[in-house]
C-alpha cells in the first residue's frame, strides 16, 4: 500500500509503526455553526481510509478532535446572551448527526479541547524550560527560530514569512521576539471562557490543542495525521513545531490532506452566497449521495461542487444500489447451492482491482469505477444459470467493498403488519426449538431499526 506524504511530497511503502496497528488522528471542526460541506469532506475520506484499513485487518485507533473553545464559539456566545459551552454542545450534537446522515463512523475518542486544557498547560510549561516558548505579559509565544525545520511540511522559508507574509501572522508583533512567533497561551478577555495557569487565568493557543489530544490518546508519535489542505500552515506546522519539541521525535510518519472544495468554480464563502451547511443539502439529498459525491474524486483533486454532479452522483449511487437490491432477490429465487470456481475467480479479479485501486493512496474514484464494474457484471449472469451460490459470493463481496465507501444496499421499512408476522414466526422458531431462525429474526429487526423485548406479557417491540 502507497501514502502520498504531504512532508516528502511522494507517495511512500505504508508502514505502521507497530505492526497490525494504525494510530490515526483527523482533525475536526471548530463547533459555532452547523457544519459545511467543506467540513465534510475530511471526516468523509477519512472514515473511508479508517474503514479500508480496517477491512485490511489493521486495528485503527482513529482519533478526531472538536475545537469548544475559540474566537468564534465566543463570539456567537456573546450575541447569544449564553456560555460558550452552550453553543459548543448544541453544535457537537448537530456534528454528529450530520455525521450519522453521511455513514460517518464515531471516531475511536472524540476529545474536546475544554476538556485538556491542564495537558495543554503542561506542554506549554515543558516548551518554556526547553527554550521554546516564552512569557510576555501573560501570552505564552513559541520560539520559531529555536525549531530549526519549522516550515518543512508547508514548504515555507521562515525568513520570507517574517519579512513579507506578516498578514500570516498572529497579532501583537510588538511584543514578540520574531513577527512568526504563535500564541500557546493568551489572557483572559471580558466575557470569554478563562482558565487558571502559571502565565495568569486565560486560554489555549489554537495549534496546542491538537498537539495535546493527539499526544494524550494516541502516544508521542502517529502513524497518520490527517485534514483539509488548509491547515498545512500555520496549523499542522505548529503542531509538528510544538511535538516534536517535546518530545525530541517524529511526531507523524504521514501527513494526509484532502483538497479544497469549490461551489459551481468559485470559493465557497457567505460573502458570494454559495455556502452550503450539510444540513441543507439533507433537505434535498440523501446525505449518503453528498458521501458518494466526495468519494467520486480523488481526494488530492480539488473538487467542484454542483446541482449538476451531485445528481450525477445521486444516479451513480442508485445504479448500485439497485445492482445490490437485484442481487439480492436473484439469489432468493435461487435453490440452495456452492459457488462456483468460474464464478468466484471473476468476482475475486474485480475484488483485487478494487484493493489495487485504494492500495495506492486510497483511489476512491478508481474503487468506485469498479463498483460500477461488478454491478455490470452482475447483469450479465443468466438467471437460469447462475446458482446461488455465484449470487450470494457475487453479493457479498460487493457489499464488503461497498461498505468501505459507506454504500450499501438501501433500507426497506418494515410495516407495522409485516413486524407482527415476523416476531410471530420468531416465537413459533422458538416454540419448536429453531433458535438459530429465532435469532435471525431478530437480528433482521435489529437492522432494521426495530428492537424487540421479551417479557413475561410477551414481546413488546419499538422503533429505535
Amino acid at each position: 500500500m502507497k501514502v502520498f506524504n504531504t512532508l516528502s511530497r511522494q507517495k511512500e511503502e505504508f508502514i505502521t509503526r507497530e505492526p497490525g496497528k494504525v494510530s490515526m488522528y483527523v482533525c475536526g471542526p471548530t463547533v459555532y455553526d452547523y457544519i459545511h460541506i467543506g467540513n465534510a469532506r475530511p471526516m468523509i475520506f477519512f472514515d473511508s481510509v479508517r474503514r479500508y484499513l480496517e477491512y485490511k485487518g489493521y486495528d485503527v485507533n482513529y482519533v478526531s478532535n472538536f475545537t469548544d473553545v475559540d474566537d468564534k464559539i465566543i463570539k456567537r456566545a456573546l450575541e447569544e446572551g449564553v456560555d460558550s459551552s452552550v453553543i459548543s454542545e448544541r453544535f457537537i450534537k448537530e456534528c454528529k448527526k450530520d455525521m450519522a446522515g453521511m455513514d460517518v463512523r464515531p471516531a475511536t475518542t472524540h476529545p474536546k479541547a475544554t476538556e485538556e486544557i491542564g495537558g495543554m498547560i503542561e506542554m506549554i510549561q515543558a516548551l518554556i524550560d526547553k527554550g521554546y516558548a516564552y512569557e510576555v505579559n501573560g501570552t505564552v509565544y513559541y520560539r520559531v527560530k529555536a525549531f530549526r525545520r519549522y516550515g518543512e511540511l508547508s514548504g515555507k522559508n521562515l525568513d520570507d514569512l517574517i519579512s513579507g507574509n506578516r498578514t500570516l501572522l498572529v497579532t501583537g508583533e510588538d511584543e514578540k521576539e520574531n513577527p512568526a512567533d504563535f500564541v500557546l497561551w493568551k489572557p483572559k478577555k471580558e466575557g470569554e471562557p478563562f482558565w487558571p495557569s502559571p502565565w495568569g487565568e486565560g486560554r489555549p493557543g489554537w495549534h496546542i490543542e491538537c498537539s495535546v489530544m493527539s499526544k494524550k490518546y494516541l502516544g508521542e508519535q502517529i502513524d497518520i495525521h490527517g485534514g483539509g489542505e488548509d491547515l498545512i500552515f500555520p496549523h499542522h506546522e505548529n503542531e509538528i513545531a510544538q511535538s516534536e519539541a517535546v518530545s525530541g521525535k517524529q511526531f507523524s510518519r504521514y501527513w494526509m490532506h484532502n483538497a479544497f472544495l469549490n461551489i459551481d468554480n468559485r470559493k465557497m464563502s457567505k460573502s458570494l452566497g454559495n455556502f452550503f451547511t450539510v444540513r441543507g443539502i439533507s433537505e434535498k439529498y440523501d446525505l449518503k449521495v453528498l458521501r458518494f459525491f466526495m468519494l467520486s474524486a480523488h481526494y488530492r483533486s480539488p473538487l467542484n461542487y454542483s446541482a449538476e454532479l451531485m445528481e450525477a452522483a445521486k444516479n451513480g449511487l442508485d445504479r448500485i444500489e439497485t445492482g445490490l437490491v437485484r442481487l439480492r432477490d436473484e439469489a432468493a429465487k435461487c435453490p440452495v447451492g456452492p459457488a462456483t470456481e468460474e464464478g468466484k475467480a471473476k468476482t475475486d479479479a474485480l475484488r483485487v482491482k478494487f484493493e489495487e485501486a485504494m492500495d495506492d493512496d486510497f483511489n476512491t474514484a478508481d474503487a468506485i469505477s469498479v463498483l460500477f464494474e461488478l454491478i455490470r457484471h452482475a447483469n450479465t449472469l443468466a438467471p437460469e444459470t447462475t446458482s446461488r451460490g455465484d449470487w450470494d459470493y457475487l453479493r457479498e463481496t460487493v457489499l464488503k467493498l461497498a461498505d468501505i465507501l459507506g454504500i450499501g444496499e438501501p433500507k426497506q421499512e418494515l410495516l407495522d403488519e409485516a413486524v407482527e408476522a415476523l416476531i410471530e414466526e420468531r416465537q413459533a422458531a422458538r416454540k419448536a426449538k429453531n433458535y438459530a431462525r429465532a435469532d435471525e429474526i431478530r437480528a433482521m429487526l435489529a437492522a432494521q431499526g426495530i428492537l424487540l423485548e421479551d417479557s413475561k406479557d410477551g414481546v413488546k417491540w419499538k422503533r429505535a
